[in-house]
């Protein structure tokens, strides 16, 4: 088989987390030439390897900025599409995969991402909620972006600022006709989700949650937090249960909050277009032959890895 027809189509896995995607990934890498790509928003931090499950496997992506950085999907798009088109150009299967659906459709297709605020921006709208109030500042977001304001509800602080700022460089916040939602991918693309029923996702969640506490994610916690943290990986899930509440409340408090994490992925998940749907309440190895069954059924891919 020709090295330019081996290497043309893409792999995404996507799904709630605990639902297997990492197991699943490293399964298909183990069956294919393969390299898997991250596509989420927390695991490009170093320092927090525990907290946010990053994969023992190598995979690119993983760590990339120190814990002081602020991340965007701005900044991560471009070098999710690099680290494909390479890994393409070496005649190998990029695997992508990822917990955050807008991580995964930016690594994925060439989204039009608004612009970076300019220095300042954001703490003036945001003393500009404050001083108005959530009323009074959507009030203001109406007269300067009513499409904006329309699709953005008063008492969302972060939302209000964003398409204020916005509008002040002659952008908006509104829904428009994208590729977000849409099946244009720089690349064939097979996009796999992950089903788990409810109660198996539950139950692993909350498995997952007590083994991080007995792989000293407090400890890690703690080393993180006697350093600076930018303002988005103090949004890491978890930081601040396990940094504030004794370990059965953190325990507790952790596995409810990804729960409700999990049920905004499945919402995700029913928004991706030609998703193929897979049970994945069975082992990581039959999931990765179904995949490999669907992609070659669909277009060629590379012969079993060889030993």
């Amino acid at each position: 088989m020709m090295a330019e027809e081996r290497a043309s189509l893409v792999l995404a896995i996507f799904g709630p987390t605990a639902s297997g995607k990492t197991a699943v990934a490293a399964a298909l890498a183990d069956r294919i030439p393969a390299e898997i790509v991250s596509a989420d928003s927390m695991q490009v931090y170093r320092g927090l390897p525990v907290l946010t499950n990053q994969p023992g496997r190598p995979t690119r992506l993983v760590g990339i900025w120190p814990l002081t950085h602020k991340t965007s999907v701005g900044e991560y798009q471009p070098l999710a599409h690099e680290a494909i088109d390479e890994i393409l150009a070496a005649g190998r299967t990029p695997v992508v995969v990822g917990g955050t659906g807008l991580y995964l459709r930016a690594a994925l297709a060439e989204l039009e991402l608004p612009p970076p605020p300019p220095a300042g921006a954001r703490k003036r709208f945001e003393r500009l909620y404050d001083r108005l109030g959530p009323q009074g500042a959507h009030e203001a977001l109406t007269t300067r972006d009513p499409a904006a304001a329309a699709a953005i509800h008063a008492n969302d602080r972060r939302r209000v600022v964003r398409a204020l700022e916005l509008a002040e460089l002659g952008s908006s916040l509104a829904p428009t006709r994208s590729r977000l939602w849409t099946s244009e991918t720089r690349h064939p693309t097979l996009i796999f989700g992950l089903d788990v029923p409810r109660d198996v996702l539950a139950e692993r969640i909350a498995r997952r949650t007590r083994e991080m506490f007995e792989r000293g994610v407090e400890g890690e916690v703690a080393r993180a937090l006697a350093g600076p943290l930018s303002a988005t990986a103090r949004h890491v899930m978890g930081l601040r249960e396990i940094a504030d509440l004794p370990r059965d409340e953190a325990v507790d408090a952790l596995t409810r909050r990804t729960l409700r994490y999990a049920a905004y992925q499945r919402k995700w998940l029913r928004r991706v277009p030609g998703v193929v749907s897979l049970a994945a309440d069975r082992p990581p190895g039959a999931v990765a032959d179904e995949i490999l069954e669907v992609a070659r059924s669909r277009q060629r891919l590379p012969a079993r890895r060889a030993g």
